[in-house]
């Protein structure tokens, strides 16, 4: 007979049969896990097709083996051959994929919406995703998007979204991937505020711009910041920032110099950070007012120096972690994509 403790682990909805180093830890954090592709009795097996790594990860790659698509390309199996998944050591994320459903579990509790052969686009990062490449067949060194064959394992509580039919593939995964930025900027900006957003020209933040500037309406005032006056002038070109400026994140003292140049003394409400490379904390910290809030969607971020730093700069600001998801993120961006003509058109010329 079955106790309850016995019951749940034959279901196993987080996968924690599948953590091999260290026991006991959850697949997210645990440094390996299997990735057998053989499907539990709640898993579902996916034909893998497309993985999106996210953006920081995918940056420190490139930055590690350089920008040749062979290098990238051997560091990527390198991490899913010792890992059982595409967890990067250094940034510790991943991304999410699309592929085909290859089989159900009969436990699982998505047989009621899946079937085999459906599209879907996982929404739970690939650092938690038992996943094997047989062959990586193309990467998109600008976008993070990578062909391969292979397969992944979605645990009995992952969340997925099936595929549009009216996007492109590559627009459609690389809104999937970063739709919890959007829904979170749709909680959190209200009218009337000063909004700043870093890192404005990547996919996350046009996105959050789309999305603070329906927030805001005609009021408030949204000021969008670049590292290069080519990527500023394309924030620019969408029409939602009413300031588009350029300096570097990473140098907090120029960055809030350079905002206060246009603000004066009136900081940020609201400070959204999109960057994809560490150290920008200090400068997210430094344009926000007192008592205002900082939402650090960026993977690259240093949770222990935003900390740290806030309080070495003595600034009571409160501080979001950059949570993935929000019920109903993936279909809020979806309809911000389909609604807002010039983020679409960014889009696919960013995807192509």
């Amino acid at each position: 007979m079955l106790v309850r403790g016995e019951l749940f682990l034959l279901l196993d909805p987080y996968g924690l049969q599948r953590v091999l180093e260290p026991r006991g830890a959850m697949p997210q954090p645990a440094w390996k896990i299997d990735n057998t592709m053989t499907c539990g009795a709640d898993e579902v097996l996916i034909a893998v097709e497309t993985l999106n790594i996210d953006s920081a990860s995918f940056t420190q790659i490139k930055q590690e083996v350089g920008s040749d698509e062979i290098a990238v390309a051997k560091r990527m199996k390198e991490i899913v051959d010792q890992r059982g998944k595409h967890h990067n050591p250094v940034t510790g994320s991943g991304g999410m994929l699309i592929g085909r459903v290859e089989e159900i579990g009969p436990a699982s509790s998505k047989r009621a919406e899946l079937q085999v052969g459906d599209r879907i686009a996982t929404l739970v990062s690939l650092s938690l995703t038992p996943l094997r490449i047989d062959k990586i067949t193309h990467i998109e060194l600008g976008t993070g998007q990578v062909d391969v064959i292979g397969k992944a394992i979605l645990f009995d509580r992952g969340i997925y979204a099936k595929m549009p039919d009216d996007l492109p593939d590559r627009v459609a995964l690389a809104v999937f991937d970063i739709c919890g930025a959007p829904a979170q900027t749709a909680r959190i900006v209200k009218s009337g505020q000063t909004v700043i957003v870093l890192g404005a020209g990547g996919k996350s933040g046009m996105m959050v711009l789309a999305q603070a500037r329906r927030n805001l309406g005609k009021t408030g005032r949204l000021i969008a910041l670049e590292y290069d006056e080519k990527s500023a002038k394309k924030v620019q070109e969408l029409g939602y920032a009413d300031d588009v400026l350029v300096c570097d994140a990473q140098n907090p003292v120029e960055t809030l110099t350079t905002v206060q140049e246009v603000v004066k003394d009136q900081l940020a409400e609201v400070t959204i950070n999109c960057v994809s490379v560490p150290g920008t904390e200090l400068a997210s910290i430094m344009v926000t007012k007192d008592r205002g809030l900082i939402y650090f969607f960026s993977m690259a971020t240093s949770f222990t120096t935003a900390a740290l730093g806030a309080e070495g700069l003595g600034k009571d600001v409160d501080m979001m972690i950059g949570n993935g998801y929000a019920q109903g993120h993936a279909d809020l961006a979806l309809h911000l994509i389909r609604t807002e003509p010039a983020l679409r058109a960014a889009y696919e010329q960013k995807c192509n």
